[in-house]
């Protein structure tokens, strides 16, 4: 399991390593964290990192007390995988 980044100013969440940097952009609106895009290179695909990425959007989001919404194709397919 990869360390995960958070970059709150920036709204991103990020995984560095063996030389590349994964990341999932969010936007914040109405109490609602919404994830924009999930991106892994690659090279350092396969390993569960989108997976790491989303959890922990989700995880914070949670703690925030905001609702969780994924624009992003593969942060949706997360959620219906946790929620049933």
């Amino acid at each position: 399991m990869e360390t995960v980044h958070h970059y709150p100013e920036q709204c991103l969440f990020e995984i560095q390593t063996d030389g590349h940097t994964a990341y999932l952009e969010y936007a914040i609106d109405r109490k609602v964290l919404d994830v924009l895009h999930t991106v892994v290179p690659k090279e350092i695909g396969g390993r569960g990192i989108a997976a790491q990425l989303v959890e922990a959007a989700y995880t914070y989001a949670q703690n925030k007390g905001l609702a969780f919404k994924a624009s992003c194709s593969y942060a949706a397919a997360w959620l219906k995988r946790r929620n049933g």
